[in-house]
């Protein structure tokens, strides 16, 4: 199986909040995507993991998302190893994407830290000749990091996609996690911080909402549409 675009994540809804917008836009414009989160994102204080499942599920149906995988790793205790990074290959062996999408390097959290690193360790171990991992060996062409940070970085986005007309469904996919932003009232403002988030990246391109993205390769541009469009 092949597929257009992966996005990873730590735990359930960190793609949501860092990319859900641009996640609707890929599935409108009728992009397959594969979402991958490495842990159940358990425990937390109203969570358990058929609670979690049922509402990533959920989040996923509503952006449009055919497949969800949740992989076994430890919540809290998200490591770059050997044995992950098999584990995260072999997902990208299967699906084969074009492109990946994971969390920003720099955070307060630290499965997001070792997320990013597993994630870009994994996309070199996935194409492995002559390995005992599952299926052929397949190496995405490129890695574009979302921001879903625990720490107010100043980071300068390579480019920023408009979600002026997916703000809605992303809002509506993060309603999902109910045990995570409505039962717990501790956080539940992040709706009013992610729409407030993505109007600042949105207003940095003249749109209303926006959602940015960091590239540590340069990034070819080779169609006149896709530079009058920037």
């Amino acid at each position: 199986m092949s597929v257009d675009i992966m996005v990873i994540g730590a735990h359930p809804d960190d793609v949501e909040i860092g990319m859900g917008g641009t996640i609707a836009a890929f599935t409108k414009a009728e992009k397959k995507v594969v979402l991958v989160d490495l842990s159940d994102g358990e425990p937390t204080p109203f969570g358990t993991h058929a609670i979690r499942m049922e509402e990533a599920a959920n989040a996923a149906n509503i952006l449009g998302v055919d497949k969800r995988i949740t992989l076994d790793m430890v919540n809290r205790e998200i490591m770059d190893t050997v044995e992950n990074r098999k584990k995260l290959a072999s997902v990208m062996r299967e699906f084969k994407p074009e492109i990946l999408f994971i969390p920003y390097w720099d955070d307060g959290h630290p499965d997001h830290v070792e997320a990013a690193k597993l994630c870009s360790a994994a996309r070199f171990y996935s194409k492995f000749v002559k390995s005992d991992m599952p299926f052929e060996p397949h190496f995405p062409k490129k890695i574009y990091h979302y921001l879903t940070l625990h720490t107010r970085l100043q980071v300068t986005p390579s480019f920023i996609y408009n979600i002026s007309h997916t703000i809605d469904t992303k809002v509506e996919a993060l309603n999902s996690y109910k045990s995570q932003f409505i039962k717990n009232k501790k956080t539940s403002s992040a709706f009013e911080s992610v729409r407030t988030e993505n109007a600042y990246w949105g207003k940095q391109i003249r749109k209303g909402y926006g959602e940015p993205f960091v590239c540590k390769e340069n990034i070819e541009i080779s169609s006149p549409d896709t530079l009058l469009d920037a």
